[in-house]
């Protein structure tokens, strides 16, 4: 199965673009891995955050294909500690698809089209953070469920 980051705007960080790099590389060890950018949407005069989440659901879902297993990364998903995050990714797995596809979204959050679209929503927090936080955080947690189902010494309980 091939792991896919879908993301919206670039990391405008150096300190912040490196270490997740450092982490697509140790995931890549693990499992064919992609992290794609989707550049932010301009909101014209006169447009709110439903137009900026309309056009930013229109590009990510031309890069989801029919049978990826879709994974929104919202503040409102289901909780998992590392362990059970693992067991969810496993579960994921196990289900065929060639794509595990995690998205993480703009400011404004995800349009009700790309909500319909996804077959689980996950949180990594109750709190709110940075879109590029959120990318630096993604890919460590898919790193440590990745060390935890090979169980490499990464993820200490």
């Amino acid at each position: 199965m091939k792991l896919v980051l879908l993301t919206v705007g670039n990391t405008d960080s150096s300190e912040l673009s490196t270490l997740i790099r450092k982490f697509e590389d140790r995931i890549s060890r693990y499992v064919p891995f992609e992290m794609e950018c989707i550049p932010d949407v301009k909101v014209p005069s006169g447009k709110d955050s439903h137009y900026v989440k309309a056009k930013e659901a229109a590009q990510l879902i031309k890069r989801i294909l029919p049978q990826d297993l879709v994974w929104l990364l919202d503040e409102h998903g289901k909780l998992f500690d590392s362990r059970g995050f693992a067991t969810h990714i496993q579960k994921g797995m196990n289900t065929g698809p060639k794509r595990l596809v995690c998205i993480i979204g703009g400011a404004y959050g995800f349009d009700d089209s790309l909500r319909k679209r996804a077959n689980d929503t996950i949180s990594l927090s109750k709190l709110t953070f940075n879109h590029q936080v959120v990318r630096l955080m993604t890919v460590e947690q898919l790193y440590r469920a990745y060390a935890i189902l090979k169980g490499d010494p990464y993820h200490n309980d």
